[in-house]
């Protein structure tokens, strides 16, 4: 693996141990944290790390005057308000929820706990918040425009594919950031002349028969919406596109991981320290209601080149100029 620029991924549940700031928190107070995440906790490493970092240098110190509740959905997302319900019974005193599901099951389960978006799609679109710089109710965080970074996808698989005429797209109608991207991706596709095919798909088994029938309509690329449902099944979706011998661009990077091809999606160490910076000013007060949302900082490309090679693919040289991090 050949980085450009460092931006760790992925998601951690660890420890924390850094010296307490002097003012950060009451004394004798030991904050709960709870943790919601649509995957399984172990597989999510990294950018939990970058999060407890962060709060490290807030001055939170697991043990001290700080504690952890974490709950994984492993895939079953129907589980997630469960796992919310759990974490509102364990009262913590805040919940950070990666991923539009998470959030929105947590919602549903408590208009009083906080509620910290580390990573979320549309959410003034799709209700989670009144809108960004008024959120409202209990929720806050960070949200990026599925919209604006699916016209992104679009242009780096025609520049891949510089003759694409049809691009398959797996979107998820039940989830609300796919609904939204849909119309920006489609206006997109019309002023370059491409033909976009639509595929709903929400498991294993439809990853793989849209991905087989992509092949079989000579489709040239294809651009897979980020959900979490997608998320779950990114190694069927990569092994599909292999065996299929079709290009991919996801909004993930850990489906690079998995063996996509290319990815572009807001840096996942970044959103865990904006995430944290949330966390701390709710501890020390601040409501949710009058934070306002932000978006990602960072923004990263990252090229699978060992995919490019099993495709037979030659990236241009004015895309690896571009990339964040380099897969060999």
């Amino acid at each position: 693996m050949m980085n450009r620029r460092t931006f760790l991924c992925g998601l951690t549940l660890g420890t924390l141990c850094a010296p307490l700031g002097a003012d950060a928190q009451q004394a004798g107070k030991v904050y709960r944290v709870g943790t919601i995440v649509p995957g399984r906790i172990d597989e999510l490493s990294e950018v939990f790390q970058v999060f407890r970092e962060q709060l490290d240098e807030l001055g939170y110190v697991e043990g001290r005057n700080l504690s952890f509740e974490h709950r994984g959905a492993e895939g079953r997302l129907e589980r997630l308000r469960e796992l919310a319900q759990d974490l509102i019974a364990a009262h913590v005193d805040v919940i950070v929820a990666w991923s539009t599901p998470a959030v929105a099951a947590a919602k549903r389960v408590t208009t009083t706990t906080p509620i910290v978006m580390a990573s979320s799609g549309d959410a003034d679109a799709t209700g989670l918040v009144a809108s960004f710089s008024r959120p409202g109710g209990n929720v806050t965080g960070v949200s990026y425009h599925h919209a604006e970074l699916a016209t992104k996808w679009l242009q780096l698989i025609i520049e891949v594919r510089p003759r694409a005429k049809q691009i398959l797209v797996l979107w998820d109608s039940t989830n609300p950031p796919d609904v939204v991207a849909r119309p920006s991706l489609e206006a997109a596709a019309g002023r370059v002349k491409v033909r976009l095919d639509f595929v709903d798909a929400r498991d294993a088994a439809d990853y793989e028969l849209a991905l087989r029938a992509g092949a079989e309509r000579r489709a040239d690329g294809v651009i897979v919406i980020p959900s979490a449902r997608a998320y779950v099944n990114r190694r069927h979706l990569a092994e599909g596109a292999l065996k299929n011998r079709l290009p991919t661009v996801h909004g993930f990077r850990e489906f690079l991981d998995a063996g996509g091809l290319l990815a572009y999606t807001p840096s996942q160490s970044g959103l865990a320290r904006q995430a944290a910076n949330y966390v701390d000013r709710i501890l020390k007060g601040a409501k949710p209601a009058d934070l306002p949302v932000e978006q990602p900082t960072k923004f990263e490309l990252v090229i699978n080149l060992k995919t490019a090679r099993a495709l037979g693919l030659t990236i241009p040289q004015s895309l690896l100029i571009r990339a964040d991090q380099l897969i060999e």
